[in-house]
């Protein structure tokens, strides 16, 4: 199985529950990175990380020469989206369109291979997913949706395929979560519906389904970022 998470979620989900519980106000200036760094007992790269994470999902804010608060409201279609942190690297859409055509191959070769067991992992994913969103957990909604997609990777036939997902994978999972702060209830209902749907097609072994409610899916993900993906990308396959 492919790692669950590539940034150091423990320390963010630790902060996330302080904000869910009110020991972080909102509006509250976070502590120093050395101070809260000690107080977590994690190093202050991984705090950082987990700052970016947070600050990614909608719920801190950073404001130059001030420090980094909570912020005042949940995540919602009023609220803009972080910057894009790979942006010295690639454009956000070059991602998308690599997303496109890597998981939606994925996608079509591992529905030959999937087990049962996995078939009822990308369920129990779905589930938890829908229920997290629906408590407010955005982290633990987040983190079921990659290991949703870390599931069907781990499953394709064809190893460099995977070599080449893994080697790139902090930008793909990027894609998943940066969209979370201008995600809409509706929104987040058809993406769950979306990943139901792709279960049935792998369930049937219909690949070129598969492929299509894959890219279908990123498609949506992409247009809720406000990015639109030519048709000849989604026609790769």
């Amino acid at each position: 199985m492919l790692s669950r998470v590539p940034v150091p979620h423990a320390a963010a989900r630790k902060i996330q529950s302080m904000i869910l519980s009110g020991e972080l106000r909102s509006g509250e200036k976070v502590p120093s990175q050395r101070e809260f760094a000690l107080s977590l007992g994690v190093s202050r790269a991984s705090l950082r990380e987990a700052l970016l994470t947070l600050e990614t999902l909608g719920l801190l804010k950073t404001e130059p020469g001030r420090g980094t608060f909570v912020s005042q409201e949940r995540p919602s279609a009023s609220r803009n989206m972080a910057r894009w942190r790979y942006a010295d690297s690639y454009p956000v859409a070059d991602v998308f369109e690599t997303r496109i055509m890597l998981e939606g191959r994925i996608a079509g070769l591992s529905s030959q291979t999937l087990t049962e067991a996995e078939f009822q992992a990308l369920e129990t994913e779905t589930d938890t997913m829908e229920r997290n969103w629906e408590s407010g957990d955005l982290l633990a909604n987040v983190e079921a949706d990659l290991e949703f997609h870390a599931i069907i990777a781990s499953a394709c036939p064809n190893r460099m395929i995977v070599d080449l997902y893994q080697s790139v994978r902090d930008k793909l999972t990027e894609t998943q979560i940066q969209p979370i702060p201008i995600t809409e209830p509706a929104r987040m209902r058809a993406s769950i519906a979306e990943h139901r749907r792709i279960i049935r097609a792998l369930r049937n072994r219909d690949a070129a389904k598969a492929t299509r409610e894959m890219q279908n899916h990123i498609s949506n993900t992409a247009r809720c970022a406000g990015i639109s993906i030519v048709s000849s990308v989604l026609n790769s396959d």
